[in-house]
């Protein structure tokens, strides 16, 4: 199950332009397609990632 969350979550990152990488418990989301200064957050666990994620889905494109 959390496999299939993670391979969820690198589909969306992916779709939202978005490089996720894990890094053991924890992950890194990054953005440097579309955007005026590179986003990049860091030591995020699984939860955080779908909230940011799920934050930039629902702005659009984008993320605001």
């Amino acid at each position: 199950m959390q496999h299939d969350r993670e391979q969820h979550l690198h589909e969306l990152a992916e779709k939202l332009l978005f490089e996720l990488h894990a890094e053991g418990q924890h992950y890194t989301l990054t953005r440097d397609i579309d955007v005026s200064k590179p986003v990049r957050h860091e030591n995020l666990t699984l939860d955080e990632v779908e909230e940011i994620l799920n934050t930039w889905k629902l702005r659009g494109f984008h993320g605001g």
